[in-house]
């Protein structure tokens, strides 16, 4: 069986999303956002990116971030490890994922942890990109939330 005919999307516990103050989980929990998916429901569009933000204190660049974040987790590979990697290395969501090109970014994000960590070795590999990539392509390919 082929691995990719069994991909399903992912969804975590917001509470794993990097770098989300535990404020934000607790203000989200009581909103009944729980998951990355909960989010991602509850913030699908503009108008409701509107409204929720000043509920969760945030600008509406600030949810948006991390909506990007959980939109990136769904990527089973991704998941909530890899999530802020992608973003900050310029990818905001999974169908950007899925076209881009795999040396490109692997090239982006050796250069971000080089200029962040002067770590080489703990960048993910070309082969792992490619993962990433094609897992984004298969669930964009099946039109699950863009």
């Amino acid at each position: 069986m082929d691995v990719h005919s069994t991909l399903r999307s992912r969804s975590w516990p917001v509470a794993q999303l990097p770098g989300l103050p535990a404020t934000q989980v607790a203000t989200m929990a009581a909103m009944g956002i729980h998951t990355t998916a909960d989010l991602l429901v509850q913030g699908a569009t503009p108008a409701q990116q509107g409204a929720m933000a000043p509920r969760l204190n945030l600008a509406v660049a600030e949810l948006r971030k991390w909506l990007a974040m959980a939109d990136l987790a769904r990527v089973p590979t991704v998941g909530c490890t890899y999530c802020g990697l992608l973003l900050h290395g310029g990818i905001a969501s999974v169908v950007q994922l899925s076209q881009t090109p795999a040396p490109r970014l692997h090239s982006q994000l050796l250069r971000l942890h080089v200029a962040t960590m002067q770590r080489r070795d703990l960048c993910p590999s070309l082969t792992t990109v490619r993962q990433w990539i094609a897992e984004a392509q298969v669930l964009t390919r099946r039109g699950l939330r863009q």
